[in-house]
């Protein structure tokens, strides 16, 4: 990794409990042409993918609710968010991964997806790439309750809404996960629905 408005780069491991947490210090070339040191906390945990899956003919989404203790300590009264299901790519390619994801946490088997774009989740701090992608579903999909995996302790509550009460929940703030924004709102710049 080089470029030349950097030099300098050292790294410190502070974490590789689950993820992996380095520190590093680096000189910066500002745009003034001063180089100065700066230092940076960043968190590694690979890069994920995230999936709107959509109904045409009952007009409805599937999303997921689930404790993230991230949002608890930030202040979210009980922790749970709702969000699009979703997942870290664990070496598969980002169609694959959002599609084993789907049959994990939701209980569909898709046929297809449709990646939509991708960006990065928090670049101040985090590596992680997201991988967004869109998906019709049918109730001839269904081949379990979801839920997530009991080896992986997850205990995801599976929800099929209207998209109507989704967008509500959007515009009410009941749903504050940047990425189910994004793709809800995705969907209504598309006419997903139409």
């Amino acid at each position: 990794m080089s470029a030349q408005h950097l030099k300098n780069i050292k790294s410190t491991l502070l974490s590789d409990n689950y993820y992996i947490l380095k520190k590093f210090s680096f000189d910066y070339l500002m745009s003034n042409g001063q180089w100065v040191n700066q230092a940076r906390e960043v968190y590694n945990r690979g890069d994920g993918a995230g999936i709107l899956l959509y109904n045409k003919t009952k007009k409805t989404v599937i999303l997921t609710k689930q404790f993230r203790m991230p949002t608890y300590l930030n202040e979210n009264n009980d922790g749970f968010l709702v969000e699009i299901c979703a997942g870290m790519l664990d070496k598969d390619n980002p169609e694959a991964c959002i599609i084993r994801e789907t049959e994990e946490e939701v209980g569909y088997r898709l046929k297809e997806v449709k990646k939509v774009f991708e960006a990065y989740s928090s670049p101040g701090v985090m590596t992680e790439k997201m991988h967004f992608f869109i998906g019709e579903y049918s109730d001839d999909m269904k081949v379990s309750d979801g839920g997530g995996l009991d080896e992986e302790h997850e205990d995801i509550e599976v929800l099929e809404l209207p998209f109507t009460e989704a967008v509500a929940m959007l515009n009410s703030g009941k749903i504050n996960d940047t990425r189910t924004i994004v793709l809800l709102q995705y969907a209504q710049i598309h006419n997903l629905m139409d």
